[in-house]
């Protein structure tokens, strides 16, 4: 079985999107969507399973996993549509690699030559210094995550601090990319600017990187 934990706030125009993606997948699905305080009524709306948490992405993930027994566990944005044969991957790679973890590969909702130059650069991010972000999903056994000490309740930046985690106890083998498209808006990208955003997204991990604290960068992150 697998619990796919999706945090939510004030997401009623992406939600039913992500959702129906999920349906039909040849194994049970267990829907959770993790309310940070919506004021849009979007997560009641869509017949699957809310309960509430503390605001930040890092915290409301923790509670969807505490909330859910199931084995296998997949974080995923609310703004974040997979494709066709996301669940036929899936399923391959859980009977092949309980000990690791998947993602999905990062696509923009927009045909313009920009949103290609941010896929291929995402891409690189991923193949060269194996760093995936959360909108590219994050597929793995609780086991695995509990070995490597769970999902920590940051307001920003938890996909990067556990995926760290984990190629740290498990060397970056245990990171694997799957031929699926995870669709994601690239709403943040029209309103801010096609370089203005990478360039954004890349001067707060490299301040987290130098340890400034995700509170503080939540703040900047917009």
């Amino acid at each position: 079985m697998l619990a796919v934990v999706i945090p939510v706030l004030n997401a009623a125009a992406t939600l039913p999107a992500c959702l129906a993606a999920l349906a039909g997948a040849p194994f049970p699905v267990e829907i959770l969507l993790v309310d940070g305080g919506s004021s849009d009524g979007g997560a009641a709306a869509c017949g699957v399973r809310v309960i509430a948490a503390p605001r930040g992405r890092g915290a409301q993930i923790a509670a969807g996993v505490a909330a859910t027994t199931a084995p296998w566990l997949l974080l995923l944005h609310a703004d974040t549509v997979l494709a066709p044969g996301w669940a036929e991957a899936a399923a391959g790679f859980m009977a092949a690699h309980p000990d690791a973890a998947a993602y999905f590969r990062f696509v923009l909702d927009d045909a313009s030559a920009a949103a290609r130059r941010v896929e291929r650069l995402a891409a690189w991010r991923c193949r060269v210094l194996r760093l995936p972000y959360g909108d590219q999903g994050l597929l793995l056994s609780r086991a695995t995550l509990v070995a490597i000490g769970g999902v920590r309740p940051l307001p920003l930046m938890e996909d990067v601090e556990l995926v760290r985690r984990l190629i740290r106890a498990r060397g970056r083998a245990a990171l694997m990319g799957l031929p699926v498209a995870a669709i994601t808006s690239a709403a943040r990208y029209r309103r801010d600017g096609w370089w203005r955003r990478p360039v954004r997204n890349l001067s707060i991990l490299t301040l987290w990187a130098c340890g400034v604290a995700p509170a503080r960068l939540a703040r900047w992150y917009g």
